[in-house]
């Protein structure tokens, strides 16, 4: 088995079928394999694919697994991981579609540089505009504003500017520090070896901090705009509400910081937290949309 293709959904059962069919459609002159793990949704998402996809479960192509709780996204990925039999894997996200045989360039890619650890293609949102999927390294000066909500307004600091990469090139290859977890194409055997997705994290940072290590382990990081993919961004977070979903980024944020970064920096970002929270409540009860970080 060449690749084994791992997306975790939870109440998108539509957009799956739609990545899955964009995928048996595009995919040939490769091996490969998809895993579904659904994280307990209510929507019917598993019926539907087993009465809709019933060749390819048959097939072996497509397998689900059906949670009966949420495991969120690192551990649900990991379940995925423990069972993938390609040599690659690609964690993508549920509401993903595929224009054309990407997964066969970047395996060919892969297959050319075998320091390569991790690399992810270009994304697009629905209107077929760039969205941005490559960030820095964050800093306590880049977190600071963005908990306090001021990297809406202060997007043009240095700090912010080096962290959401403002000035990066979406059409140039380019070694990178972090890419977003909606879509990493990565090695079985790099994967193993960190016994897969922290799973300190249950949704957010995780991605950065599989980027952190896998590139400690000395491998490359790579943008590669050789193809692109549709990412309608967000559908299975966009129900999570505001406040409880930024305590779960502040969580994930804390513990990455605790981790990597100074005591101090630490308890600054600690500290801020009830200000994040009070934030939160502020623009839900103002009703003011939020933007993710990539629309800034």
């Amino acid at each position: 088995m060449q690749l084994s293709i791992v997306t975790v959904s939870w109440y998108v059962g539509a957009l799956v079928g739609r990545l899955l069919d964009s995928i048996f459609q595009f995919t040939e002159q490769i091996d490969y394999e998809v895993i579904v793990v659904d994280n307990n949704s209510k929507d019917d998402t598993v019926k539907i694919l087993n009465e809709n996809y019933a060749a390819w479960i048959e097939s072996k192509k497509l397998k689900i697994i059906a949670n009966n709780f949420n495991a969120g996204f690192s551990k649900a990925n990991n379940q995925g991981l423990n069972i993938a039999a390609g040599k690659y894997i690609l964690f993508m996200n549920p509401d993903m579609e595929l224009l054309e045989n990407s997964f066969k360039k970047l395996f060919d890619f892969m297959e050319q540089t075998p320091n390569t650890g991790i690399c992810a293609c270009r994304l697009l949102y629905g209107d077929k505009t760039i969205q941005p999927n490559v960030k820095s390294d964050p800093n306590l000066c880049s977190q600071i504003f963005i908990l306090l909500k001021l990297h809406h307004f202060f997007s043009w600091l240095p700090c912010l500017k080096k962290y959401l990469r403002k000035d990066f090139d979406y059409s140039q290859k380019q070694y990178v520090e972090q890419v977003m977890g909606a879509f990493i194409f990565t090695r079985k055997e790099i994967m193993d070896k960190i016994h897969g997705w922290n799973e300190d994290y249950w949704l957010w940072w995780e991605d950065l901090e599989l980027c952190r290590t896998v590139h400690d382990l000395g491998h490359e990081i790579i943008y590669l705009p050789i193809t692109e993919v549709i990412h309608f961004e967000g559908k299975s977070f966009a129900q999570t509400h505001g406040l409880s979903k930024q305590k779960r980024f502040n969580k994930g944020l804390l513990t990455y910081f605790k981790k990597h970064h100074s005591e101090l920096a630490y308890g600054i970002l600690f500290v801020l937290q009830p200000i994040s929270w009070l934030l939160t409540i502020l623009t839900q009860l103002l009703k003011i949309k939020p933007r993710t970080q990539s629309k800034i």
